[in-house]
């Protein structure tokens, strides 16, 4: 009898059991049995508190050029905060007029946004990418018109110049942190700084309640463009609520993130940076990413601090995981005081989360428990939370306090929408898709799809059952779940395969575009950094090795909507500017099949290229 694998202490929440309540319209509403409990009016409330109880204690810190962390006390950044936010007193700003920030997660970037919150003024943080990798700014433009920013916020006029020239109009504020611009007049965030606050700030905290607008947070723009979601304070408050009662040890033991993801995403932005100041914890800003080129900062950050809570995307483990297996160092430092693992954004493959438990038992002799969940930009984002006892990779859980979810049939799948004080009123200036995005009793329409994890225990919870809008027919006219098939296609192809597109709308088989990871390509191959991605790609191994992944991906088929036939590698990477990929590494199923429709094509044609299954149909 297999023993009982032993788990690091984590205190749960009691928000594992729901209400099912089945309707005469085929719909059915869920609630949690837990009531959410108050939270502060504004998430600046929290930061006054930490800042009066333990001012010395670090809110931030960032790595500079030379090595050493840069630190802001809770006290230093009130100061800095209000400081800014007389500046912005000073311009006028309103949410007519807010605050743009193009650049990615730093110090003056956390200090902006705060200062903005104390004054009452709206922000939105900006992708980068649409600063920095995109050649026509076209969504930086489209952003900014919908805006209308009375200040617009970069760090550094070398990398943001060519932005700010081009989308940026001669008549609105620019501030930069280092640099200046030729073209035009600039501030320096320093000046910002220097500015001596008044009880002007004071009296203009005084009027922030749960309705004041915080932020505004772009979706992703993959297949339209990028939308404003509303994020009041009531929002964000009420959904840090929420995650502290579904994870009370949060507020019980001050929390310590190393922490990439991005600000201009709810996940990053909203989820941990919202929870390190509503429990008075600390953020080291991790400048790596879960990328070949920059995964070695991310690791070299942890093997210095040891957080108490880790996030990450699920590429993002599976490096972890990887250099884990021959970093003492890493292991030891990352383990030490961690007793939560958390994703979101995908989903992790079990092979991935199997590895880091077998690490973590050989290392400290136990599991790190592996928790995860379902929410969006327009939900704060935590909506739906699995933190039971027994979760597994693709495991989603039950709504969270105070959420209601309501699950509507659609096709052969069910979709969840979501209604509660973390969901967003609607989209910044743009009445006709606020009207599309909710049903006629209020609830979000999210258009991702849920399953049972048990029907015949519902109180179990539920799996994510992929995106309604991308499931498609094949000509037979039987359905393909494109997102559980995507999933088990990037778990059988690891180590090469990065990402996937699933084809076959109107044809008689599914094939797969597939994104490779040209590095373990590299590796496999034998071939060194220089050579050509299509030189990499046509290597006898790595041929051999995406041939036998086709191959056993037609073997356990179990009919046409899951068996693979065929196969494309694709060279050229995702276009960020097309919408084929977000900056945080997200592809884009429907941008990818319109914008490369032509491979699609060839696809299907059996011409030289496509890898196909070697085994005849069973």
């Amino acid at each position: 009898m297999t023993a009982k694998p032993r788990y690091r202490e984590l205190p749960l929440g009691g928000s594992l059991a729901a209400n099912f309540v089945a309707r005469a319209d085929g719909t059915t509403l869920v609630t949690s049995t837990e009531p959410l409990l108050p939270y502060p009016r504004r998430l600046t409330d929290r930061l006054l508190h930490w800042a009066a109880v333990t001012p010395e204690h670090t809110l931030a810190a960032q790595r500079e050029a030379a090595g050493q962390w840069r630190r802001i006390s809770y006290a230093q950044a009130l100061h800095g905060a209000r400081c800014i936010a007389q500046a912005l007193l000073d311009l006028r700003l309103s949410a007519q007029r807010p605050v743009a920030i193009l650049s990615g997660n730093d110090l003056e970037h956390l200090l902006l946004s705060l200062g903005a919150m104390l004054a009452g003024v709206p922000y939105a943080p900006v992708s980068p990418a649409y600063s920095t990798l995109s050649q026509d700014h076209g969504k930086l433009r489209h952003i900014l018109t919908r805006l209308t920013p009375g200040l617009v916020f970069a760090a550094d006029a070398a990398a943001y110049g060519r932005a700010l020239a081009a989308a940026v109009p001669a008549e609105t504020q620019v501030v930069l942190t280092q640099g200046r611009l030729d073209t035009r007049a600039t501030r320096s965030f320093s000046e910002l700084l220097a500015s001596v606050p008044t009880n002007q700030v004071d009296a203009a905290h005084e009027t922030v309640g749960p309705d004041t607008i915080a932020k505004f947070l772009f979706t992703s723009g993959s297949t339209k463009l990028p939308k404003g979601v509303i994020n009041t304070q009531r929002m964000w408050c009420a959904n840090q609520q929420q995650i502290v009662q579904c994870f009370p040890d949060l507020g019980r033991t001050r929390p310590v993130l190393v922490d990439w993801l991005p600000w201009n995403h709810t996940f990053g932005g909203n989820h941990n940076v919202g929870l390190t100041i509503y429990n008075g914890g600390t953020l080291y800003i991790d400048e790596g990413k879960p990328t070949p080129q920059l995964i070695g900062q991310t690791l070299r950050n942890l093997r210095e601090i040891s957080p108490t809570v880790y996030f990450n995307v699920p590429s993002g483990f599976e490096e972890i995981a990887n250099a884990m297996e021959r970093d003492a160092t890493l292991r030891k430092t990352l383990l030490r005081h961690v007793n939560m693992f958390f994703y979101a954004g995908a989903g992790l493959a079990q092979p991935v989360w199997d590895k880091l438990d077998a690490i973590a038992e050989a290392t400290c002799g136990e599991r790190i428990r592996m928790l995860t969940g379902l929410g969006m930009t327009e939900t704060a984002p935590f909506a739906i939370c699995a933190n039971a006892q027994d979760v597994k990779s693709g495991h989603i859980g039950l709504p969270a306090p105070g959420i209601e979810l309501k699950l509507l049939p659609s096709g052969d799948k069910v979709e969840v929408r979501y209604r509660g004080p973390n969901v967003t009123p609607g989209y910044w200036r743009a009445p006709e898709q606020t009207a599309e995005a909710f049903d006629a009793e209020g609830f979000y329409c999210s258009g991702d799809a849920v399953k049972a994890i048990d029907v015949a225990r519902p109180g179990r919870g539920f799996m994510f059952d992929g995106r309604i809008a991308e499931d498609f027919k094949l000509a037979t006219g039987t359905f393909v779940s494109v997102g559980p098939l995507r999933a088990k296609v990037i778990a059988a192809g690891d180590p090469c395969v990065q990402d996937v597109v699933v084809t076959g709308v109107d044809r008689n088989e599914i094939g797969l575009l597939i994104f490779p990871r040209l590095d373990s390509c590299r590796a496999l191959a034998g071939i060194g950094a220089e050579a050509p991605a299509a030189e990499v790609l046509a290597a006898p191994l790595v041929r051999e090795f995406f041939a036998r992944l086709i191959d056993a991906l037609w073997a356990s088929g179990t009919g046409s909507a899951t068996r693979v036939a065929r196969a494309l590698l694709l060279v050229e990477l995702p276009n960020i500017d097309l919408g084929e990929v977000t900056d945080k590494g997200s592809i884009n199923q429907h941008a990818v099949l319109t914008h490369r429709e032509p491979l699609v094509t060839q696809l299907y044609a059996g011409v030289a290229g496509v890898i196909f299954p070697r085994k005849p149909p069973q």
